[in-house]
């Protein structure tokens, strides 16, 4: 790895990008993710490519469509109130399998919220937004530099699966400023020369057959298989991509489930708990989309109970009770409007988990 550098996330996730292959940016301003455009105005014409600030989202979403189709890599950026505008496109991205990047810094909400940090977006980035049966594949980083790691290898699997990838951060990854490394070699300059995609619709030079990008299905029966080609495609990602971070669970009692920036505060909670000799452990989904519903719920089968903790008021515990499926009970810790959740809120309420847990457990053997 080359040396550390200190990097704001948002321009990281931008120079990451960059560093993937992304040579197209379009977008529109919204805070707090302006950082990402800012970056890329600057960056792109340097490893000849393009960055247009869109006349608006809905503008913005559908030059993705645009590039995608001729093969290029491309991204957009957004926060909340932007990325529900550019549902529409985002949804016939996936109806076309076109490959791209989408990054969400989430703020509050509902409606125009505030710009603190939330993961109210969640249900929306991980249950298809738009409309129609389609999936992303979703990717929520808890660093910086995780971020750029996850971003780094975003393409390759958004080409691999002909699924749009989105990185689902928010606020404080965005604006946070931590230490990165990015690989030898990773400079745009040594980029190996990428073959023309199989979709690229860049005129049928050489005798090869037409292409065609579209989502338009006017038959029922074609429209019907193509959504089980789509779901096909993401099981294909669900078997291989599947990602998560288990954080001292081989003996926990009680298991914290976080995402994101939630996750940190919750690995600082854990190290509380176990100085109080609380066994907690920490479950952290990578992939939000496609779920570890196989590995949670197989880990909450050994704990007393289960304490999911995010910065809404419970979008992700909804795919935590699937994923436990009654091994454990799940208790719910919540926050909203861009406020943080504290450790100490989080040790109080898992450390009465744990003693209600012991207590069911000394009834269930008979002890006084």
């Amino acid at each position: 790895m080359a040396g550390r550098k200190l990097f704001k996330g948002n321009e990281a996730v931008a120079e990451a990008a960059i560093r993937a292959g992304c040579r197209f940016f379009f977008g529109y301003p919204i805070t707090p993710q302006n950082e990402i455009p800012e970056y890329m105005s600057r960056r792109l014409p340097e490893v000849g490519g393009t960055f247009v600030q869109a006349e608006s989202e809905v503008a913005a979403i559908n030059m993705v469509y645009g590039a995608a189709g001729a093969g290029a890599r491309v991204m957009t950026s957004s926060s909340s109130p932007g990325i529900s505008l550019k549902q529409e496109g985002i949804s016939y991205l996936a109806g076309a399998q076109l490959p791209c990047l989408i990054v969400n810094m989430v703020r509050g909400g509902p409606g125009l919220g505030g710009i603190a940090p939330a993961q109210s977006d969640y249900f929306q980035a991980t249950k298809g937004g738009g409309h129609g049966d389609y999936r992303l594949i979703v990717y929520a980083p808890a660093s910086v530099q995780e971020m750029v790691d996850l971003t780094l290898g975003a393409y390759d699997v958004a080409e691999r699966y002909r699924i749009p990838v989105m990185i689902l951060g928010d606020g404080v990854l965005g604006q946070m400023m931590e230490p990165v490394s990015f690989p030898e070699g990773s400079e745009p300059e040594n980029a190996p020369q990428r073959p023309e995609p199989e979709w690229a619709t860049r005129g049928a030079r050489g005798g090869r057959a037409p292409r065609i990008v579209s989502s338009i299905y006017l038959k029922p029966e074609e429209l019907y298989k193509h959504n089980l080609r789509l779901q096909e495609q993401f099981k294909r990602a669900e078997a291989a991509e599947t990602r998560y971070e288990e954080v001292r669970t081989d003996d926990a009692e009680v298991l914290l489930v976080a995402y994101g920036t939630t996750s940190r505060v919750c690995r600082s909670a854990v190290e509380k708990l176990r100085t109080a000799g609380v066994r907690a452990g920490l479950f952290r989904p990578i992939t939000v989309s496609p779920f570890p519903y196989k590995a949670l719920g197989e880990r909450a089968r050994q704990v007393k109970a289960v304490l999911t903790v995010e910065m809404s008021l419970g979008q992700m515990v909804d795919d935590v009770r699937i994923a436990v499926a009654g091994a454990a009970p799940v208790d719910f810790l919540g926050t909203t409007g861009g406020v943080v959740p504290k450790a100490a809120d989080i040790v109080e309420r898992a450390a009465a988990l744990a003693r209600h847990g012991a207590a069911d457990q000394a009834t269930r053997e008979g002890i006084s």
